[in-house]
């Protein structure tokens, strides 16, 4: 059986499910794809916090560059989040000539055309499913099932925490009741700057322009609108407009 050694970079809420699904889902990883998914190392700044998973000390480090460095590791997955030091980090991973998994949309909308070249160059890939509608394989099939094909258009509803609320406050709901409701719910992250105010729909939207397109659009010149301003009148003035 193939054997794939993995390095983690980011043990928060992300990386700490990403570990679950490695050690609890082993066998059946295995049985399903025949490959053998090694944890070889685990890396962040706080390894004191209590975590439902436990690993033993020679997996771990605050040092990324063990991770990145380590010639055994096979995939480098970057769960940090952020621009700096995760760009670093992948395109270090790269250099190195691993292969690189990240959900960072923000990442790779803003140095998304430098890394994927510097993946080209090296002959590396990255995947990055997870980093747009991770629970809908759209990105998988717009590189290769839909390749073929002639895009004209992109259509849909991207960010599940704006859509709850917004179908919330349909129902006569304020906004911050509905907010509310979706962060106790868990649609909606404590704090839901990004999704509210259009960030993460503006992030997974570059990426889906690039595999659709093949233009990187420049994200400081996006027309990027939230929600927060949106009250129940004017729910009720689009109802009576048709929408």
């Amino acid at each position: 059986m193939k054997e794939v050694k993995v390095g983690i970079i980011g043990w928060g809420t992300v990386g700490n499910g990403v570990v679950k699904l490695i050690t609890e889902k082993k066998e059946e990883i295995e049985r399903k794809s025949g490959i053998r998914i090694i944890l070889k190392k685990v890396c962040d700044i706080d390894l004191e916090r209590e975590r439902d998973v436990k690993l033993p000390p020679p997996l771990l480090t605050t040092d990324a560059q063990e991770v990145i460095n380590d010639p055994e590791i096979d995939v480098v997955v970057e769960l940090i989040g952020g621009i700096h030091p995760a760009r670093e980090y992948i395109l270090k991973a790269l250099e190195k000539k691993k292969k690189v998994v990240t959900a960072n949309k923000a990442l790779l909308a803003e140095e998304g055309k430098e890394i994927f070249e510097k993946a080209r160059e090296t002959g590396k890939g990255i995947y990055f499913e997870a980093s747009v509608m991770a629970g809908v394989p759209i990105l998988k099939s717009l590189k290769e099932g839909l390749v073929a094909n002639d895009i004209d258009e992109i259509l849909g509803i991207i960010n599940g925490t704006t859509n709850y609320i917004l179908s919330s406050m349909e129902k006569g709901k304020t906004y911050m009741e509905a907010l509310k409701e979706a962060q106790k719910k868990g649609f909606a992250e404590s704090d839901p700057t990004l999704d509210v105010e259009g960030w993460d729909s503006a992030h997974k939207l570059c990426i889906l322009t690039y595999l659709s397109f093949g233009v990187w659009p420049p994200l400081g010149k996006l027309l990027v609108e939230g929600i927060t301003g949106i009250t129940p009148l004017d729910l009720e003035y689009a109802k009576q407009l048709g929408y």
